[in-house]
């Protein structure tokens, strides 16, 4: 600012942050950093790793207690602690009672409200990147934090056919595939031998939404021997963009969709609730994008 200017009025300003493991990398930060800039306002979005020696011991309860106390209009919630969050706030928003996970948790009037921008960030992906494929089966694999969000918009918006449901700990499958089916009467099943389903009942797609492929994570949740040219693959992790799993069904010739689209549209919505007025998706897509060129 030149000296004799007025200072520029600010429309809004607030601080939020990430909590999470591992997200060093996280491009979260810059969309709304860069959004609320756009619009005439500040947002000091702040990224708040639990594994930083300096958080050693912090529980989850305890961060957001600090959080809350420093002014924070509100906090993203990352792996692994989106079904963690839930006994610490006050009330559930509506799609975060149906889904059963947060990913949003906004501080307001001495409450903490939860909310899940997971599941219209990945349905709003699916539908501008995979519209066109054969839903009929999809096999999901992971049913935590990210996964129920998943299973619920591919049941929901997604209008997937039948779901398979697979996850290390296949009780949490079972019950993820249960309240599911109940939520939206899909057919949805928990499954344990992912090479007896493919060899007996080839999904048409596959939805990784487990951390695996994160650069602290490496690998495939998903065999990849067991890949298909006719499958579609779509991934939920975005550090790195292009996973081994994606990586793989690309070089078999499967149709993917990276987690760009879910990362995007997730910080929309959740834009919305820290900031209180609407966000371009466009502009925050080109801000996401950005990291790549």
């Amino acid at each position: 600012m030149n000296e004799g200017e007025p200072e520029k009025v600010v429309d809004f300003d607030v601080i939020v942050g990430l909590i999470g493991r591992g997200i060093k990398l996280s491009r979260t930060p810059s969309m709304h950093i860069a959004e609320a800039r756009a619009q005439g306002g500040r947002c000091d979005y702040r990224i708040l790793d639990m594994d930083d020696p300096e958080r050693s011991g912090v529980s989850l309860e305890a961060m957001l207690h600090e959080v809350e106390a420093a002014g924070y209009a509100g906090v993203n919630v990352t792996y692994p602690y989106k079904i963690e969050v839930m006994p610490f706030l006050d009330e559930l928003s509506a799609n975060a009672t149906a889904v059963g996970a947060v990913n949003t948790v906004i501080f307001r009037d001495g409450r903490r409200t939860g909310h899940n921008t997971d599941l219209w960030g990945f349905a709003e992906s699916f539908r501008r990147g995979l519209s066109d494929v054969n839903r009929d089966h999809a096999l999901l694999i992971g049913a935590g934090g990210a996964g129920v969000a998943v299973a619920h918009g591919l049941a929901d918006c997604c209008k997937v056919g039948r779901l398979s449901i697979h996850d290390m700990d296949p009780a949490r499958a079972r019950a993820l595939a249960e309240h599911v089916s109940e939520r939206w009467g899909t057919e949805v099943n928990a499954v344990s031998d992912l090479a007896a389903l493919v060899a007996t009942d080839r999904p048409d797609g596959v939805v990784n939404a487990t951390p695996m492929g994160m650069e602290k994570l490496p690998g495939s949740a998903f065999p990849t021997n067991l890949l298909h040219p006719e499958m579609w693959i779509a991934d939920v992790v975005y550090f790195p963009l292009e996973t081994e799993l994606l990586k793989a069904a690309r070089a078999v010739g499967c149709r993917t969709l990276s987690g760009a689209g879910m990362a995007v549209f997730q910080a929309v919505r959740a834009f919305e609730l820290f900031a209180g007025r609407p966000a371009d998706s466009d502009r925050m897509r080109a801000t996401f994008d950005a990291f790549d060129q």
